[in-house]
């Protein structure tokens, strides 16, 4: 016992000795590596989203100009395309440097503001109309449709910019069909969608009360949880039950091609 006092296994990452918690090597690597993200995302967001953000600093009352920063708001397109675009590439470099950032940015800038500019108008469309008929007799019956459209368009408009920077499949379609394949899956993967929005209100909260801190922490940490729901989101749907497996036991895909293939090789 006392020759075995005070080790710990060689593969353990955290072990207690003495009141105190030692972080392995690798531990603290990817710490830093998320921290290195984070950093790097909120500085490209802020310089792209620099005209916005002084506008919305230099206005009180911002609501009052609604064509002035709808034209504005246009350009969040762009910088949540170079931020997920930025993400893919940390999956597999965990150091990027911010010239990835830039490099996402200006590569998928066009694409992206076509895909969010119907998106963004028909947000302002619907927001417009609930601030219009709230107060009227049909306000009771309207307005909550308007919120689920203006939410759709929101989410479609994220999902579409996280299907365009993984240049999966959304790199080659037009901006119509992606628009409507993005709108699909928000519905599709509706808690997820309803996440993403979640997260995007509290960072939109957190950076109006408290700008400076909240610019230098909330923006990466919310956009990298946000893209990870948008993947998730744009997953392949799970692989339906198969007749010869237990209840509620799903069939992998490849397994379920195979079966396929069997009844017709036999059929045949």
């Amino acid at each position: 016992m006392a020759g075995t006092r005070g080790t710990r296994p060689p593969a353990a990452p955290v072990a207690r000795r003495g009141g105190r918690i030692n972080v392995a090597y690798g531990s603290w690597e990817l710490i830093w590596s998320h921290v290195h993200r984070v950093l790097v995302v909120n500085l490209g967001l802020t310089v792209t989203s620099l005209p916005l953000l002084t506008a919305l600093g230099l206005c009180h009352r911002p609501w009052r100009y609604p064509a002035f920063f709808a034209v504005l708001a246009l350009g969040i397109g762009p910088t949540l395309a170079g931020t997920f675009g930025y993400l893919h590439r940390a999956d597999t470099d965990d150091r990027a440097p911010i010239r990835a950032f830039a490099g996402a940015y200006r590569r998928l800038f066009r694409a992206a503001l076509l895909r969010w500019t119907p998106c963004a108008l028909l947000v302002l469309v619907a927001v417009t109309d609930v601030v219009t008929l709230r107060a009227s007799a049909a306000g009771p019956a309207l307005v909550p449709c308007f919120l689920v459209v203006a939410a759709l368009a929101t989410c479609t408009g994220v999902v579409a910019l996280a299907d365009l920077a993984r240049g999966a499949s959304g790199a080659g379609r037009g901006t119509w069909r992606a628009l409507l394949a993005a709108a699909h899956a928000a519905v599709r993967r509706w808690p997820l969608s309803l996440l993403t929005l979640a997260l995007l209100a509290v960072g939109l909260a957190g950076v109006n009360q408290a700008p400076l801190l909240g610019l230098a922490v909330l923006p990466g940490c919310v956009l990298f949880v946000v893209w990870r729901n948008c993947r998730g989101t744009l997953a392949v749907a799970p692989a339906e039950p198969a007749a010869d497996s237990p209840a509620g036991v799903p069939r992998p895909a490849h397994a379920l091609a195979a079966g396929r293939a069997g009844v017709g090789g036999a059929g045949d």
